[in-house]
């Protein structure tokens, strides 16, 4: 292993796991406090999650934890019908002070009516004056109602109704945040990523914790549809600052081909620089974050889901190298470089939340497989509790041990299939079921011998392979004299390009 390879612990071990107690680990959830990490609708929505899960499980004490816990939250809010779900649930087991509250919920329904005659009343006042900002603050008001009161669709509707009426950038993306709020509650991610993709387009810049909001939502679409790699990193069709150097650099290729004219340039660059991928999701959330999104994400959700969904789908030098980096010198295939796990500023400070994940992370791309698959095994109970990673598991696991294999096979010409196992905690035979469907689905080239119990890797055609690093190579080397080149001539001329989108 190389000295930059190498992997350094943020402090000492025993100082950070005092000060941070994890929340998800392999002991029982703390339910109070895994709910406190989360406001509105979300929290409650968790609680009974989980207590359908405990009460599947058999797990009766957890059950009627969540639902006290649930039964108070919903008191809080004005979502009477929810209120009676969760009565009937509790059944009376949990004693009076849990019951039916027949009162309360004839206030909140009297007074929740009122609300929305009201609304309607100013609804049909700011029609007829048409004034456009109220009218869209009237659609947000009635929008807001229906939420509050569990009625997703007819909230969905009217926050998206609110679009025909939004005259600032501002607007819009306070348009889209309420429907993705709504969409996620409603599980329709389809509108989740529509609306993601209508706040990036905006004209103005989005604030650090606004983008950090996006590549939440984002990433939990991505999840849901088992899109894995893309909820670690998504292509973003958005440029921030379009390099002097690419400008230039466009310039030079029309004019070598000989097709040069301010027109096409400008048109190649609007087009080009809007369609460079900025690889981001969950592993380059801001820090900025924080709390701010707990009405539908946590920061050790970013954490947990971020790191299972790169080691499920990353190789082991995506892990080490995923941030995108920018030199003078980058031609444009070398814009779309990777980002950090394991050395992202950013999503370093998510894995000091939650220290387990941050230690299988460093536990596989150390090679020290069978401490990795302990931690996954000690938090697979808790994970199963999550309301949006519980479907996706043992998917999660499966891919993960099925790299840990591959990588672990890699580097050897041959492999004795019973050190393999101790490295694994598993038995020969177990492992040889494993490899054996790797190699048929193509994922490991190798060949078992089933008598001495070793795994023979098969050569690649080292003649050819040696051709093409040659060719390689060749082009590489043309490719950085061009670009040296131009740069001289960049500096001789003093040519300067301030272009903007």
């Amino acid at each position: 292993m190389e000295p930059d390879d190498k992997i350094h612990a943020n402090g000492g071990a025993d100082v950070s796991n005092n000060r941070n107690r994890p929340i998800i680990s392999s002991e029982q959830l703390d339910i109070e406090a895994y709910a406190g990490l989360y406001t509105g609708r979300t929290k409650i929505t968790r609680l009974l999650f989980i207590a359908d899960r405990c009460g599947q499980n058999n797990n009766t004490a957890m059950k009627m934890e969540a639902l006290r816990m649930a039964y108070e939250e919903i008191k809080k809010g004005e979502n009477t019908q929810l209120f009676r779900d969760v009565v009937q649930k509790i059944d009376g087991r949990l004693g009076s002070n849990y019951g039916m509250d027949s009162a309360w919920c004839e206030m909140v329904d009297r007074r929740a009516d009122q609300r929305k005659e009201k609304l309607e009343n100013e609804l049909n006042a700011y029609r007829t004056n048409l004034i456009k900002e109220s009218i869209r603050m009237g659609y947000n008001d009635f929008g807001d109602y229906y939420y509050a009161h569990g009625y997703l669709a007819d909230a969905f509707k009217s926050y998206a109704r609110t679009r025909d009426y939004c005259t600032t950038s501002k607007h819009v993306i306070h348009t889209c945040m309420s429907a993705i709020l709504v969409s996620i509650e409603m599980g329709q991610f389809t509108h989740v990523t529509s609306y993601v993709s209508k706040a990036e387009q905006t004209a103005e810049a989005l604030e650090p914790p606004t983008v950090s909001k996006l590549r939440c939502a984002a990433g939990l679409a991505h999840l849901e549809a088992k899109k894995y790699k893309l909820a670690a990193r998504k292509p973003l069709i958005y440029f921030d600052e379009p390099s002097t150097f690419f400008c230039a650099y466009l310039q030079y290729l029309l004019i070598l081909d000989g097709l040069y004219s301010e027109h096409l340039e400008a048109t190649l660059y609007s087009y080009l620089a809007h369609v460079i991928f900025l690889w981001v999701q969950f592993l380059e959330v801001s820090p900025e974050l924080g709390n701010s999104y707990n009405e539908v994400i946590a920061p050790q959700d970013v954490a947990t889901y971020g790191g299972l969904c790169a080691l499920a789908s990353f190789d082991r030098a995506e892990l080490k190298v995923f941030l995108l980096h920018h030199h003078p010198l980058l031609h444009l295939q070398s814009l779309f470089l990777l980002s950090k796990v394991i050395d992202n500023p950013n999503f370093r400070n998510f894995l000091e939340l939650v220290p387990e994940v941050r230690e299988l992370i460093h536990d596989f791309y150390s090679s020290h497989y069978a401490s990795c698959l302990d931690y996954l095994g000690n938090l697979k109970a808790n994970l199963m509790l999550d309301i949006h990673l519980h479907d996706h598991v043992q998917t999660l696991y499966d891919q993960i041990r099925n790299k840990a294999l591959i990588q672990y096979t890699h580097p050897f010409v041959s492999v004795d299939l019973h050190m393999m196992a101790n490295a694994f905690k598993t038995t020969v035979v177990g492992l040889g079921k494993e490899l054996e469907a790797l190699i048929a689905d193509n994922q490991i080239q190798a060949r078992i011998d089933s008598h001495n119990k070793i795994l023979y890797a098969r050569h690649a055609d080292q003649r050819n392979a040696t051709f093409q690093r040659v060719l390689q190579t060749g082009n590489e080397f043309d490719r950085d004299v061009r670009a040296m080149l131009l740069r001289a001539n960049l500096i001789k001329h003093e040519y300067k390009a301030s272009r903007k989108l």
